[in-house]
């Protein structure tokens, strides 16, 4: 079907120029991170500076990179995930970056440790916050004290490094049941010292995190945390019931030094709690005061824009406009279409194509 934008899209408010948590950007929308699997030896690899370039110079205000692995032996098996160390990766993420500055647009480094999602390697299992995992994976080693400071060093250092190459912001992967948010859920946090028990009780290591991160970052690049309910084995799974509970937990991270919440949802258009509208944006930025980024399904194929329902581009820019949350994140929609903002805010829908599993395996 051929869809095409009448004079006066609502695409409009995505594309306009705003300052969040003291970035200015040329737009609303973000670049969600993917994982692309093409940093060998956890170096990014130079056409890593293209892909990341050819989304900024198309009117994306804030890309987040692809996760960045911190550098300690239980972030992560995979040789060809990015890592966050000084030496050759530092110097390959200053290519990046200043690819991205040169387009005009704004760069996070997302920092992330699998847990769970980690694969043993040489005999050590994965590291959890109570050696139990999501369901479908190995139990893993239930972290001490002494553990936790350990990786605490970790994210200190990854953004000291974050720094020096001259990331914007840094984003914290507390999200989709990988290490923070096994923290975060109390099916895999059974915890009884300060890292356990209560919402906020659980998302004290995270908050930890989020404060290392903070102290060891140049003053002037926020820190953004992303977070959901769903996991990626369980999409039912909720770390809040209520916006009380959610609160304490959003409330640890604003008091640790975070300057803006990403919120991850499978769909945008979806209330988080009952008897409200908000989605989890929505209620992030009303909780805590903080801007919010939402994502979830956003721009998947031609059809979200064609004005209609709340799953639509007018469904979200009315949220938009109504301020529930700041910005707007496209994941899966900017693999096979770098030029997605520029086609949509020129009314080209038809250049622009319905997402295929089939792109995961383009770049850039």
């Amino acid at each position: 079907m051929t869809t095409t934008l009448a004079a006066g899209s609502p695409v409009a408010p995505l594309t306009e120029p705003v300052t969040v948590a003291g970035m200015p950007l040329r737009s609303r929308l973000v670049m969600a991170p993917m994982t692309r699997n093409r940093a060998p030896g956890g170096v990014p690899a130079r056409e890593a500076a293209d892909y990341y370039r050819r989304r900024a110079e198309q009117g994306i205000g804030l890309i987040v990179t692809e996760g960045v692995l911190v550098d300690h032996p239980t972030a992560g098996h995979e040789d060809t995930v990015p890592r966050m160390t000084a030496g050759p990766a530092e110097a390959g993420w200053r290519r990046v970056v200043d690819a991205v500055h040169d387009a005009g647009g704004r760069i996070a480094a997302q920092l992330w440790h699998l847990g769970s999602r980690r694969e043993p390697v040489d005999g050590r299992p994965a590291w959890t916050p109570s050696g139990v995992s999501e369901p479908g994976r190995p139990a893993g080693h239930a972290m001490t004290l002494a553990d936790a400071d350990e990786l605490l060093a970790s994210y200190a250092d990854a953004a000291r490094v974050a720094g020096r190459a001259g990331f914007d912001a840094v984003e914290i992967h507390a999200a989709h049941g990988y290490l923070l948010d096994e923290f975060l859920w109390p099916h895999t946090n059974r915890r009884t010292d300060a890292y356990g028990g209560s919402p906020a009780r659980r998302a004290a290591f995270p908050a930890a995190v989020v404060r290392a991160v903070r102290a060891h970052l140049p003053a002037d690049r926020p820190v953004i945390v992303r977070f959901s309910q769903f996991k990626e084995r369980a999409y039912a799974a909720r770390i809040a019931d209520t916006p009380a509970e959610l609160a304490e937990v959003l409330d640890a991270f604003a008091d640790a030094g975070a300057g803006a919440l990403h919120a991850s949802q499978r769909r945008f258009w979806e209330p988080a709690f009952a008897g409200s509208a908000l989605n989890l944006a929505g209620w992030a930025k009303r909780l805590t005061g903080l801007p919010a980024i939402t994502v979830g399904s956003v721009g998947l194929t031609r059809d979200f824009l064609r004005p209609g329902g709340p799953e639509t581009v007018s469904g979200l820019t009315r949220r938009l406009t109504d301020g529930e949350f700041d910005l707007v994140a496209l994941g899966r929609a900017l693999l096979g279409n770098p030029a997605w903002a520029t086609h949509a805010a020129a009314g080209r829908a038809t250049a622009i194509e319905d997402y295929r599993k089939a792109h995961e395996d383009r770049y850039p």
